[in-house]
């Protein structure tokens, strides 16, 4: 695999709360496009929604904050994240 842009890394959210069934997913999709991320967003059996999302730092850490904004569909109680390398592989920002 090719080398990543040093400046481009990879933020994995599991936010949890009220996020499945109230356009969480859509509305993550929206702000990511906005910031220029790749990624996806994919509900999980347990009622936590998994973001992957990879970008320039900055605009990651601006789609953490939107994401424990108060501003999103439902009702998001804990967002944990983690920072790592790029991996590359993804394309534009879907829903699953």
């Amino acid at each position: 695999m090719a080398a990543m842009h040093p400046d481009i890394e990879r933020l994995t959210a599991w936010v949890h709360g009220y996020v499945q069934g109230v356009g969480f997913r859509w509305w993550t999709r929206a702000r990511a496009l906005e910031l220029g991320l790749v990624g996806h967003a994919t509900n999980h059996a347990d009622g936590r929604v998994l973001v992957i999302a990879e970008g320039a730092r900055t605009e990651l850490e601006r789609l953490l904050e939107l994401l424990r904004s108060g501003g999103t569909p439902g009702n998001v109680t804990l967002v944990v994240e983690h920072f790592d390398a790029a991996r590359g592989g993804l394309s534009g920002f879907v829903e699953r």
